[in-house]
């Protein structure tokens, strides 16, 4: 072989070294997060995501790639999406509500980390909580579970109030009845009596707050769903055009005006569910790792609320409120 071909051979081989370094390291394991909803107003959970994942050394676009579906509201796009995570994703977690975890199911043998607000064997997920079996996991945030003490709360709070309306979304039919169940209870012993009003779309809620305007309800207790969540923005200002003191599951309510919310830490639970996803990646089995189970809650009160409706916080809610907000 002559000298310059044998150059160019070398210096051949030597261009292709990086390249074959390069293919034999090992791909960054992929997280496939799938939401109904959509990514606004989204970023303090997602941090507290991304905080869970740095907790057991897991760095977004570092060592692990996460790839983003929001199905907007619309639950009808959530299987594709699955479908579509599953070719991709080393581990598939959901959050907004039971949709997006049975899509997922239905979908894939794919580990799967869910996060939801109600109890997992009742909806179906899992055979049992201490041993999930299959290929889910995840975290019951118990929302569901404390509805009975946020009635009790909004009873302090505004003890004057005799007639609740109690808002659903129909769409969240385990949840529907076991709260109406748990609350209705809830209701007898305290001597209330309860005014149930359906919603699953923003011209429902819309709907509803006419009828109590001719029903003239007392108060208003709203379910802890994610779509309920999601329109928590309108549903405060109805709130306060129609003069009607309410309830929220979820603090971000009570942030954006709502007199009053009571339920499990949503930042805490986003950075468990994640720490549970990362477990998974690093090779436990959902079906053998336990669903966890929420243990912090908080009660918020916005007390400029309050005093718009010309209510006095007593002080027994002060003295165990997280937070109150003037």
């Amino acid at each position: 072989m002559r000298r310059r071909a044998f150059i160019t051979l070398l210096g051949g081989a030597a261009a292709a070294w990086p390249l074959v370094a390069s293919a034999q390291q090992p791909a960054m394991p992929v997280i496939g997060f799938l939401d109904s909803r959509s990514s606004d107003g989204m970023a303090t959970r997602l941090a507290a995501f991304r905080q869970g994942l740095k907790e057991v050394g897991l760095v977004e676009g570092e060592n692990v790639t996460i790839i983003y579906r929001w199905a907007e509201g619309r639950v009808d796009r959530l299987p594709e999406m699955a479908s579509e995570l599953a070719r991709q994703a080393t581990v598939i977690v959901t959050s907004g509500g039971p949709p997006a975890a049975f899509a997922a199911k239905a979908a894939t043998t794919t580990p799967i980390v869910f996060l939801v607000g109600e109890d997992p064997t009742r909806l179906g997920l899992v055979t049992s909580l201490a041993r999930p079996s299959g290929n889910l996991t995840g975290i019951n945030m118990l929302a569901n579970e404390l509805e009975a003490k946020r009635l009790q709360f909004l009873h302090q709070l505004v003890p004057q109030a005799q007639r609740i309306a109690v808002l659903v979304n129909p769409n969240s039919l385990i949840y529907t009845e076991t709260t109406l169940r748990d609350v209705d209870a809830a209701a007898r012993t305290i001597g209330l009596q309860l005014q149930v009003l359906k919603a699953n779309t923003a011209r429902e809620i819309e709907e509803g707050f006419a009828w109590s305007e001719r029903q003239r309800p007392d108060a208003l207790f709203v379910g802890a769903t994610a779509f309920l969540n999601i329109r928590r923005v309108q549903l405060v200002q109805l709130a306060a055009f129609h003069r009607l003191p309410a309830t929220y599951g979820q603090r971000e309510a009570a942030e954006a005006g709502g007199l009053m919310s009571y339920g499990p830490s949503i930042l805490e639970g986003y950075r468990q569910w994640a720490i549970y996803a990362g477990r998974v990646l690093k090779g436990a089995k959902p079906g053998e790792l336990p669903v966890a189970q929420s243990t912090k809650f908080e009660l918020v009160i916005n007390n400029t609320t309050a005093r718009m409706f010309r209510l006095t916080v007593p002080p027994s809610l002060l003295a165990i409120a997280d937070e109150v907000i003037e």
